[in-house]
């Protein structure tokens, strides 16, 4: 019969568990493991207190203390060490689990949990000091050996773009949790210190194709707990100090910056990052097939949202920390005072942040601002306009304001302060605005804002909701990210297109006359064309395609213009004679940044799906001719161009189709003011205004057009033009007659000019006798002209097509005396060069490519000289054709019908208009008679000086 096995007593057990977990004896018994280590004196200690050979829990942090002391040359470095202690700990604890001595099972759980409790103290206190105990690892560390460990905690198969992320290294479970969790600051600052400038290295000038998903969680994973938290906002990098610390310095320098900076999108060279994102992603993209490039895109957006909703739980959890929020903010607010020259048109790439890291920036700030975006956007109220001149985080009063100048600003503020303080007095010191129906004075004191609001003073810091806060930050963050980012792809766009103008002239002139220099040239032009095509699909593939990117922006901007609408009294016609200071006084880039996010996104394919348009439509027809509100005419002439973008056979959706034909305010104003900007803008205070005026009546005339046929549009026109007849409406002829006669004349002109350049270009003897540069030179102007008559025709036809269909309908005003003898000029003037003597001079090779199109022209011509004579009820129209002495010459009339006979067009026209010149005829005869009848001028009208027979101005009556 088989002895019982002897039962371990749970001494035995304790000292067991504990000789594998801490790997060390008391006894020298010549282990066979060579990582087991004799701790003599502690066991000569043990002896001398009387006490048996066994490791037990009371000796525990002794023995720690005396194994980590000791020099061991053979042992493990002392964080290994601990690091491991706390792994065996673990597995020890998943064995007595399985104890059936529920008793002894309980203690051993105890034992098992202190050891892995002394292992991360000791751990602690090791990174915190690490001269504290002897260190023989010979291979010394850089970095911190917590980097690994957490990394591996956050770590997944793949964190880049076609590569694994493995180090190798594995973390115990728990150990990160018990080492960061109740730890105390102070001991733990300089181990965050170090962890967090390591994981900072670990993306610097990381794209987007490289490994920033396992840093990123690994930050993330670290701010949850409150020491990693403090830790962080209280690194002397969270916000960089120094002498010579700007947007870049930021951007590269804090914890935080080299995370915002990964990105696809270009960057200065010395800034680029790895890998190259343009090259391995859109090299050579005109040979790749589509689906390669949608991968590319795809790729691209999906990492891009992963480090947009990383960074965005980074600062959640910190601005939900009360200990941190001020720091994020701080942060925050630094990152875009430092970067505000990067409104500028030209940006100092070594001063301010990069495009990429702004970007990121505005994605995060649209997704910190989600909880107030809701439909009915019922949190607004929690905006308060006085942010803007009271703040004293963000620097918002030297940028240019909607209406009000820096002195208007300061002048109300300060008089508003003084109200807020008498007010103040009388209420025993509370903080109480006075009542919108208080008495005016020559300051104009906010009646707009909540009464619950903070009120500053020189003395004392004004406190705002978070919400109003992000509201403005976010505004800034947009201001020098996003839509500069749509500004700086606009530009890239437009050198490509010049780039490619340029390399097709050079090919052209390398195969009329071949030279190496020529040659290089083209080259050079090739990779620059490359590398420009690189660079629009890397801005394609991060934000154009990005459609929840575009979506969040625009719900941004439907709450800042519902916000500003608010200010002056919300979305009602008309708007209030004076504006209020607070709506005058906001900057002007709001509405700005707002009307170009709309331009952009309504000409990419389906980024309007789903927004709520009505408010913006509300918000363009309530300002865009209203320079009492919005001073600056190019900002309202950019609503027109939204308004552009939206008509229906442009964007193609019904969407857009009833906010001109089902919306309210469109039916009742859009057309009156559209008339008023189109009068307004002939002065606008540039000293481009001249020809500024040509593209902005080209967007208004444009809109007109497709007005003039939805038939509720057609009646305000009419209606308007009854009404306004001698005000704006008579100001709106004015100014098309104007800029029809310019811009006919000038493309007539032109057209000669070009014809002898075109002749010149095609004698090719005298031409190859030309230097090359010459040839360059006079190519370039060729081109040049090309496109000057093709934008003038197409200006000139669009204002001659406005006048022949509106005339139709409305003829009054183009009659009246003080217009009718201008319209008659105008007619006789076109009808001279489209059918006189010169007609033949104008003929082009290709008339189609200029946009000139004489026939349709003269059609058109002839329709209003027919639409006026059907609505002159007087006769006067004749004997005012005949009265221009310039133009004027009957037989123009007959060969012009001949034109449009042999063009098939209507008999009926053709007659009326031969019918026409036959009066025009006899009010010709008739005015020669009256003049014989007269006689000769009396002696007192005669010129004293010339003494020849002219008219003295004085005699003029003044409407001629």
């Amino acid at each position: 019969m088989a002895t019982q096995k002897p039962q371990r007593t749970p001494a035995e057990i304790e000292d067991i568990i504990l000789r594998k977990i801490f790997l060390v004896s008391l006894v020298d018994s010549m282990e066979n493991d060579s990582r087991v280590v004799y701790l003599e004196m502690s066991a000569a200690e043990i002896l001398s207190e009387g006490k048996e050979l066994r490791l037990s829990r009371d000796l525990m942090e002794r023995i720690i203390i005396d194994r980590l002391s000791g020099d061991f040359p053979a042992a493990e470095p002392p964080f290994q060490y601990l690091l491991n202690c706390y792994r065996r700990a673990y597995e020890e604890g998943k064995k007595i689990v399985s104890m059936k001595d529920k008793n002894v099972k309980s203690e051993m759980e105890i034992v098992v949990k202190q050891a892995k409790k002394l292992a991360v103290s000791y751990s602690r206190i090791h990174l915190g000091n690490p001269d504290m105990f002897p260190n023989n690892d010979s291979i010394k560390q850089n970095i911190s050996p917590l980097l690994p460990l957490v990394f591996s905690e956050v770590g997944s198969n793949i964190d880049e773009f076609g590569g694994s992320s493995s180090s190798g290294i594995s973390c115990p479970p728990g150990f990160l949790e018990e080492f960061f969790r109740d730890a105390d600051y102070d001991s733990m600052e300089p181990v965050m210190k170090q962890l967090y400038e390591d994981l900072r290295g670990s993306v610097l000038k990381v794209s987007a194709l490289g490994n920033f998903q396992q840093p990123l969680r690994a930050l993330l994973l670290l701010v949850n707990y409150p020491v990693g938290a403090k830790g962080l906002v209280n690194h002397p990098w969270w916000i960089p100090k120094g002498l010579y610390l700007n947007g870049r310095v930021i951007e590269m320098t804090s914890i935080l910056g080299p995370f915002f900076h990964v990105s696809a999108l270009p960057d200065h060279a010395i800034f680029k990052s790895e890998p190259d994102v343009g090259q391995q992603c859109f090299s050579e993209a005109s040979t790749r097939r589509p689906a390669d490039l949608l991968s590319s895109f795809t790729t691209i957006k999906t990492v891009m949202n992963n480090l947009y909703d990383g960074l965005t739980e980074i600062l959640r959890c910190l601005l939900k920390n009360a200990n941190t929020r001020e720091n994020v903010m701080e942060y925050l607010a630094e990152v875009i005072n430092r970067n505000s020259s990067r409104a500028h048109i030209q940006v100092d790439p070594l001063s301010c942040a990069s495009s990429g890291m702004f970007v990121n920036l505005s994605a995060v700030m649209l997704r910190l601002c989600e909880p107030f975006l809701d439909a009915n956007l019922t949190k607004r109220d929690k905006i308060d306009p006085r942010y803007v001149f009271h703040c004293n985080r963000l620097e918002l009063r030297e940028l240019t304001a909607l209406h009000a100048s820096s002195e208007e600003v300061s002048e109300w503020i300060n008089g508003s302060t003084a109200k807020v303080d008498s007010s103040t007095n009388k209420n025993n010191g509370q903080n109480r605005l006075p009542d919108a129906t208080s008495s005016s004075s020559s300051v104009n004191v906010p009646s707009l804002l909540p009464h619950n609001s903070a009120v500053s003073r020189s003395s004392e810091k004004a406190i705002y909701p978070f919400i109003c806060e992000c509201f403005f930050m976010t505004a800034r963050v947009l201001n020098l990210g996003l839509l500069k980012a749509f500004s700086d792809f606009k530009h890239l766009v437009q050198d490509i297109s010049r780039s490619e103008d340029t390399l097709s002239s050079l090919k052209a002139m390398q195969g009329h006359a071949p030279s190496p220099q020529l040659q290089l040239d083209i080259s050079r032009l090739e990779k620059e064309i490359e590398l420009y095509s690189q660079e629009k699909l890397c801005y394609e593939a991060q934000i154009l395609r990005d459609g929840s990117l575009l979506q969040r922006a625009l719900s941004y901007y439907r709450l800042m213009i519902v916000w500003l609408a608010g200010l002056v009294g919300g979305f009602k016609m008309p708007i209030p004679q004076t504006c209020p200071m607070e709506f005058a006084s906001m900057p002007e880039h709001f509405v700005e940044d707002t009307m170009e996010l709309l331009i952009f996104a309504s000409r990419i394919p389906r980024a309007l799906d789903g927004v709520m348009l009505d408010d913006f439509m509300n918000f363009i027809i309530m300002f865009m001719a209203s320079p009492e509100y919005i001073r600056n005419p190019y900002l309202r002439a950019k609503m027109v161009e939204v308004l552009n973008c939206w008509m229906p056979r442009r964007s193609g959706s019904k969407a857009t189709e009833t906010l001109f034909e089902g919306h309210q305010l469109s039916l009742e104003y859009l057309v009156r003011n559209l008339l008023k900007l189109y009068v307004d803008i002939e002065f606008t205070g540039s000293h481009t205004q001249f020809y500024d005026k040509f593209n902005i009546r080209h967007n208004i005339a444009e809109l007109l057009e497709y007005l003039w046929q939805v038939p509720s549009h057609r009646n305000v026109w009419r209606k308007i033009a009854k009404e306004e007849e001698k005000g704006v409406y008579l100001n709106f002829l004015n100014f098309l007659i104007n800029d029809s006669i310019y811009l006919l004349d000038e493309s007539l002109n032109k057209i000669l000019e070009h014809k002898e350049l075109e002749a010149e270009m095609s004698n090719t003897v005298e031409w190859e006798r030309r230097t090359a540069e010459e040839r360059q030179e006079r190519t370039r102007l060729f081109q040049s002209q090309e496109n000057i008559i093709r934008i003038d025709m197409k200006l000139a036809n669009e204002d001659v097509s406005l006048l022949a269909f509106t005339s139709e309908q409305i003829t009054a005003p183009l009659l009246l005396p003080e217009m009718v003898e201008r319209v008659a000029s105008m007619l006789n003037y076109f009808l001279l060069q489209l059918v006189g003597p010169q007609r033949k001079s104008l003929s082009l090779k290709d008339p189609e490519k200029y946009e000139f199109r004489p026939k349709l022209l003269l059609k058109q011509i002839v329709n209003i000289y027919v639409n006026m004579a059907r609505g002159d009820n007087d006769n006067i129209f004749p004997a005012a054709i005949t009265r221009d002495g310039r133009s004027y010459n009957e037989q123009l009339f007959g060969a012009a019908a001949d034109v449009l006979r042999r063009i098939g067009e209507d008999g009926r026209l053709i007659q009326e208009f031969v019918d026409l010149g036959a009066k025009a005829k006899v009010a010709a005869t008739e005015a020669m008679d009256a003049e014989a009848t007269l006689g000769d001028i009396p002696d007192e009208f005669l010129d004293p000086i010339q003494a020849s027979h002219e008219f003295l101005f004085l005699a003029i009556p003044s409407s001629v």
